[in-house]
């Protein structure tokens, strides 16, 4: 058994502070639904524990620019219930209560959710190799059992996928990530926040190091008229996705005014590509223009044997998300 010390952060400079002057493993605890997993695992070894469910960051509240602030240590359940995120938001609430289970979701926190491990076997099996727990040691996945895997931005290095559907609504929303540090406070956009796997895939976010999540930043935008979250996966509930898609369209009449889509399952990050959604802005909102969205959005997408599958999932659930969101 590893020995491990614990504190409690009585406020937010402090524990930037603590987290950043240790020289041993530290790591933050709210929830604490993946941590304590990956400590039982002993996949994750910190040497400290920061309990932060004393700081004021629990609040939901409006934001000066007309959109809303999630507070970091609010949990998934209330967030996902929240007056304000049903009415506004009802993409990000749907995405939040297909996720993981509702006594899970009562504990979880949100800033927790965004900071889950990627979800592998081969990662929470000590008896094998694994790039994110032991960089070089290699990758069981790639020759492996790899069906749950990645077909989209992954390296020879790792093929792990992201498991939040929080994340991939708040990519598609465009949210933004509010985190304190010991020398500035910063906002990190939803799409630079979590890192494909390159050559370095145990870092998984953007994150400094002693880096707090405060909160996260809804813009006013909310799509609450025509949106759609799927998530296949195995079993109805209490599973990862396979394949999810979070589906948000703005329309003009028949045409597209603004088109988002983000993709979880098939990355090491919520996946979604800006620059093609605007290839499709004053289209008709067809299944012919849906389709030839997905063709566009999943090019490059590379099955490893197991996960073939995947690419044709993937597509056919982004023109049925887009399909039930302009059907709303």
């Amino acid at each position: 058994m590893n020995n491990i010390s614990f504190s409690r952060a009585e406020n937010i400079e402090s524990a930037v502070d603590k987290a950043f002057n240790q020289e041993q493993k530290v790591n933050f605890i709210g929830g604490g639904t993946n941590l304590l997993d990956l400590m039982k695992y002993r996949v994750e070894n910190p040497d400290h524990l920061i309990d932060i469910n004393r700081l004021d960051l629990s609040k939901i509240e409006a934001t000066a620019d007309g959109g809303l602030l999630l507070g970091a240590t609010a949990t998934n359940a209330d967030t996902a219930y929240h007056e304000e995120v049903t009415k506004r938001y009802p993409l990000l609430s749907k995405a939040m209560l297909s996720a993981a289970s509702a006594q899970l979701r009562n504990m979880a926190t949100n800033g927790g959710n965004l900071l889950q491990r990627t979800r592998c076997y081969y990662f929470y099996d000590t008896s094998t190799p694994c790039n994110k727990r032991e960089p070089g040691s290699g990758c069981a996945a790639l020759e492996g059992f790899n069906r749950i895997h990645a077909i989209l931005g992954e390296s020879e290095h790792c093929i792990a996928t992201h498991p939040s559907d929080m994340a991939v609504a708040l990519a598609a929303l465009d949210a933004t990530i509010k985190v304190a540090g010991r020398e500035e406070d910063r906002k990190i956009p939803i799409l630079e926040f979590h890192r494909l796997p390159g050559d370095t895939p145990q870092i998984e976010t953007n994150l400094k190091k002693g880096e707090l999540i405060t909160g996260i930043e809804l813009p006013q935008k909310g799509f609450a008229e025509n949106y759609a979250y799927l998530k296949v996966r195995d079993r109805p509930s209490y599973a990862f996705a396979l394949v999810s898609v979070a589906a948000a369209v703005e329309l003009e009449g028949d045409n597209i005014k603004d088109i988002r889509v983000a993709l979880g399952g098939v990355a090491h990050k919520p996946w979604r590509k800006p620059e093609v959604e605007k290839n499709f802005y004053g289209k008709p909102a067809s299944p012919r223009n849906f389709e030839s969205l997905a063709e566009e959005l999943m090019e490059g997408a590379t099955g490893h044997g197991d996960n073939d599958f995947k690419i044709e999932l993937a597509k056919k659930t982004i023109v049925r998300a887009l399909t039930e969101a302009i059907e709303k």
